[in-house]
């Protein structure tokens, strides 16, 4: 467990991260005290816990606005499979169709050949 020093609102804090968290850390109390120094110019003082809380509740929103956003791309991201999906299924269809449509043609243009070379008699064979 690592332990570095932030500051929030001008005060200092003492924090435990895991290993290898203290720049993410520090970037979040960075970003945490830039929204109070923010919400301070608009505002200016109207109180140190009632600044800090609504930085916090501006960043709870948008999280809060994220999480359904990143749904909302989940749910997209889930539609778009399934049309792939099903595309993928119709593309094989159509192939073996297309296939099977050759495949056929194929065998009539034999049978009319070997019909020709039966009614032609000695003569050349076709195909």
């Amino acid at each position: 467990m690592s332990h570095i020093n932030v500051t929030i609102n001008g005060r200092q804090y003492r924090m435990a991260c895991e290993e290898g968290q203290e720049v993410r850390l520090l970037k979040l109390a960075e970003n945490l005290e830039q929204r109070i120094e923010s919400l301070r110019g608009k505002f200016g003082e109207i109180g140190d816990a009632r600044l800090t809380v609504m930085a916090a509740l501006t960043a709870c929103d948008e999280v809060v606005d994220s999480a359904a956003r990143i749904r909302s791309l989940e749910e997209e991201i889930e539609q778009l499979r399934n049309a792939r999906s099903a595309a993928v299924d119709r593309a094989r269809a159509t192939q073996a169709a297309v296939s099977n449509a050759l495949n056929a043609a194929a065998e009539r243009i034999e049978r009319t050949t070997q019909v020709l070379n039966r009614t032609i008699g000695g003569g050349i064979a076709i195909g």
